[in-house]
């Protein structure tokens, strides 16, 4: 019979990234930690990880034992915690995976304000435009525009959003204001590249119907954060979340073209499908989607 303790240091030993550092973590010698690896690889008949003496690589076969059982050590963990403290208080520490850009439109305010409503709570955030899987990098939650649905995850639409055009006041003072469309193609744009100089844009018109043209700039950069900074440099006009209100209110950037946007794009909270929620994870959910809902709607207020 397999020995569940030796599954949840197999987690451990991925989290931490080596039998010594886990060893460490956990108070155990790290050949005692290789040697019940070891054992757990020979009663499951395969090998879960290479060695090296650089880093551990997993095994196919590590990477699925992982998957399935990182949660399952997490819940029984969290509920160990939860029976020790004598009281369903939010404790421990939350890794959660942003854009980037997240912090251009939640402000850290919010953060301090959650943590003070929580002391036992810490927070690691994970800030990336790439999308990352939360199970085995061991993210407790993630905040995507763009989320995939699986079984091992679930996802709750915050609300939708649209993305629309915006430029810097000094930018359309020196280059005009396009009037149409495809006046784009005359002006400086900023995107993430899908060929080597050029992005396609799709949006809605005012009539409802989706219109295409294709865009030519200076500046190109693969995150949001990028786009947004060029776009208030006066660099180009910019197709960008209309997310937050700080930019419009400020002067720094004007809406372009604002009949034309790419709607009905959403926001989502992603986190792994597991029985009992941490209750840590389940208050910074709360708090955080009761702020963007508030500020979404404060910022469509202003198209």
């Amino acid at each position: 019979m397999l020995d569940l303790n030796d599954i949840g240091l197999f987690v451990q030993v991925v989290r931490f990234g080596s039998f010594a550092e886990a060893g460490r973590r956990l108070g155990i010698p790290a050949n005692t930690v290789s040697r019940r690896i070891q054992e757990l690889e020979e009663q499951l008949g395969t090998r879960l990880m290479q060695r090296s003496t650089r880093k551990l690589k997993l095994t196919d076969a590590g990477h699925e034992l992982y998957r399935h059982s990182a949660v399952a050590v997490d819940g029984l963990q969290q509920a160990g915690e939860d029976l020790i403290a004598g009281a369903r208080v939010p404790r421990g520490l939350i890794r959660v995976a942003m854009p980037a850009d997240f912090f251009d439109f939640y402000r850290m305010e919010w953060v301090a304000e959650f943590l003070a409503s929580h002391p036992l709570v810490r927070v690691e955030f994970v800030l990336s435009d790439a999308t990352v899987d939360l199970i085995e990098e061991g993210i407790d939650v993630a905040f995507r525009g763009n989320a995939t649905r699986g079984p091992n995850y679930v996802v709750r639409k915050i609300q939708s959003r649209s993305i629309g055009l915006v430029a810097s006041p000094s930018y359309l003072t020196a280059r005009g204001t396009p009037a149409t469309l495809q006046d784009l193609t005359r002006h400086d744009c900023l995107f993430v590249p899908q060929a080597r100089d050029y992005a396609t844009w799709r949006l809605q018109g005012p009539d409802g119907t989706d219109e295409e043209v294709t865009v030519t700039g200076r500046v190109m950069a693969n995150t949001a954060q990028a786009i947004r900074k060029a776009a208030i440099a006066g660099l180009g006009i910019a197709l960008t979340p209309i997310l937050g209100t700080a930019d419009f209110t400020a002067g720094r950037l004007v809406p372009v073209l604002p009949q034309y946007a790419r709607r009905n794009l959403g926001m989502s909270v992603v986190y792994p499908n597991r029985a009992h929620l941490p209750l840590a994870v389940s208050a910074f959910i709360d708090s955080v989607v009761g702020r963007m809902r508030a500020e979404i709607v404060s910022a469509q207020g202003l198209q």
